[in-house]
């Protein structure tokens, strides 16, 4: 016989809340969980394998709508496999594109924060520009610009209009 959990076991294996496991059930995210004789749910091992892949999706930044449609097409079992496999890829597109642009920031914020240490460690500013506003350093005017890639300047926190933000 299969061993069952209650929400409070699931709850902690998941790390969510009890309310937010009994939402999911009601909007349609996990199908209706089993009862024992007392009416307390019971997840079987295949509810936390589903629970598991959602929130791997949720995680990764889908939206609850696009959850419900992951949901329905499984729901539709084999027929469903080619929509499925698609909007996963597509999925897995953004967040590729997310993790490349989290990479450029992170190299971006390394770079500054090397930068910053050369300055400690010499105790000299970088000279004012002719642009620089009063109290700010040519350097401060620099993190609130945004270089172009391969224009040979530090790669700044924000992305450039059409480029992965």
């Amino acid at each position: 016989m299969e061993t069952s959990l209650t929400i409070a076991e699931v709850a902690e294996r998941t790390g969510l809340t009890a309310h937010t496991l009994r939402y999911y059930e009601r909007i349609g995210l996990i199908a209706a969980v089993s009862r024992a004789p007392g009416g307390q749910r019971r997840y079987a091992s295949a509810d936390m394998d589903l629970l598991d892949f959602l929130l791997r999706l949720r995680e990764t930044g889908m939206s609850i709508q696009g959850m419900q449609a992951f949901v329905r097409l499984r729901s539709q079992g084999d027929a469903s496999v080619g929509e499925r496999r698609e909007m996963l890829e597509r999925h897995l597109a953004e967040v590729q594109a997310k993790v490349a642009a989290l990479q450029q920031s992170m190299q971006a914020l390394s770079l500054k924060i090397e930068h910053y240490r050369k300055v400690e460690k010499t105790n000299e500013r970088p000279p004012l520009s002719g642009k620089a506003r009063k109290g700010k350093t040519s350097d401060d005017e620099h993190t609130t610009t945004t270089a172009r890639p391969g224009s040979g300047r530090q790669p700044a926190l924000r992305a450039w209009p059409g480029q992965a933000s």
